[in-house]
């Protein structure tokens, strides 16, 4: 079993905590973003108040470790490994009491290049412990607005876990995964299930627009967020997120694993 100390030596040496990648401008830049309501950081979530820059710089010192010296204004941005390590005890027992009541799930990613086999392994576990993976409305089209208009999309299943991929109407699903902070794919998923009168997940795992959409439709969500998005941690701190885990959500996807092993055997899912 990964210890403690060797987990929180890898955080800091994959630069999955500690000093990170995420510069601190982006991440000031995204709290004024999301304080004037800009929908590209509010991710679907509907605020229950109004939160000034401040506040959020607050709140993200808070659960993240960045610094919360207003006058620091540059550099890189530090997550605390040990608010990290917190949040993936917390992120594994929720996991843990999910296998032992069987809950139908719905995994999926808006950083498929990066997280997808992180869920993915997860995906896999819950499927044997007896836990429904769902993938309602795959194939569906998602129109998802971007920096050059709004793209036709397909939500797709890879291993259990939702991804986007740009439409191809001559072969769909054959095109690369797309990178999306949109909260249209899990509404679309949310509203296939329902319409077909299928199962409902009790639990979206996730990140970005995953989580805030589900947590926005009154869906219990869990999963990773970075010190720019502060969305997913508002969410979290107005109890429409249950766990969110501070860490870098791009850096090298095998970088990710001992984090899988560390919350499988946490939560006694390992294979």
């Amino acid at each position: 079993m990964l210890s403690v100390g060797v987990l929180r030596a890898h955080l800091l040496a994959a630069r999955l905590a500690g000093p990170v990648a995420t510069l601190r401008e982006k991440s000031l830049r995204s709290y004024r973003l999301f304080a004037a309501g800009d929908p590209r950081t509010t991710l679907g979530l509907e605020p229950e108040r109004s939160w000034t820059q401040p506040e959020l710089l607050r709140l993200m010192a808070a659960r993240c470790g960045v610094s919360p010296d207003p006058g620091h204004t540059s550099g890189q941005d530090v997550i605390d490994p040990d608010r990290t390590i917190a949040a993936l005890d917390a992120f594994a027992k929720r996991l843990k009491r999910a296998a032992v009541c069987r809950e139908p799930i719905l995994l999926g990613t808006g950083h498929p290049r990066w997280l997808h086999g992180f869920y993915a392994e997860l995906a896999m576990a819950l499927s044997a412990a007896g836990c429904p993976v769902l993938i309602p409305s795959h194939g569906r089209c998602v129109d998802i607005p971007t920096q050059i208009g709004v793209r036709q999309h397909n939500l797709w299943y890879v291993g259990g876990v939702g991804i986007v991929r740009l439409s191809h109407p001559s072969a769909p699903g054959s095109t690369p995964a797309a990178h999306t902070h949109s909260p249209l794919p899990v509404r679309v998923a949310l509203d296939g299930a329902a319409a077909r009168g299928g199962r409902l997940p009790e639990l979206v795992v996730g990140d970005h627009g995953w989580i805030c959409g589900a947590g926005q439709l009154g869906v219990e969500a869990i999963g990773l967020a970075d010190s720019d998005d502060p969305a997913v941690f508002v969410a979290e701190a107005e109890g429409r997120a249950s766990v969110v885990v501070p860490l870098d959500d791009a850096v090298r996807s095998d970088y990710y694993r001992p984090l899988t092993r560390y919350v499988l055997n946490r939560a006694c899912l390992s294979q």
